[in-house]
């Protein structure tokens, strides 16, 4: 099993950045696909962004349009989800989800709930004026 952080977010302006992380532990970290999904206000579910076990592949929900980028740190065991030109509508909770090899592969970056095998807390991204 594995357990997840995630921390780095706050209150920003609109158009503003915030970095995310998402810290794990208790396996090996490098197995795992790491998702980052939100829950807003009326608590629906979305996965944002993710990346592969491998690093080599990422997915992104058409809707963040270029301004994410999610990225992983073997040596630190962390992914970040890098946010930038934030709006309003990206008011959320996010959270960072694991899969272990989803499908048996290091290279899927899952996309779906079922594809993920642990889900940690979230942080809260505030975006207002």
């Amino acid at each position: 099993e594995v357990q997840l952080q995630a921390s780095g977010g706050g209150l920003v302006q609109p158009g503003g950045s915030l970095r995310l992380s998402c810290a794990a532990s208790g396996s090996s970290f490098d197995e795992y696909a790491i998702g980052w999904y939100r829950q807003d206000p009326e608590n629906v579910r979305e996965v944002m962004a993710s990346i592969s076990s491998s690093g080599g592949n990422t997915y992104y929900r058409s809707s963040v349009g270029g301004r994410f980028t999610i990225s992983r740190d073997s040596a630190k065991s962390t992914v970040y989800l890098q946010m930038n030109s934030l709006e309003p509508e990206d008011t959320a909770v996010y959270r960072c989800a694991a899969g272990r090899y989803p499908y048996g592969s290091s290279a899927y970056a899952p996309r779906k709930d079922a594809e993920f095998d642990w889900w940690g807390q979230g942080t809260l991204v505030t975006v207002s004026s």
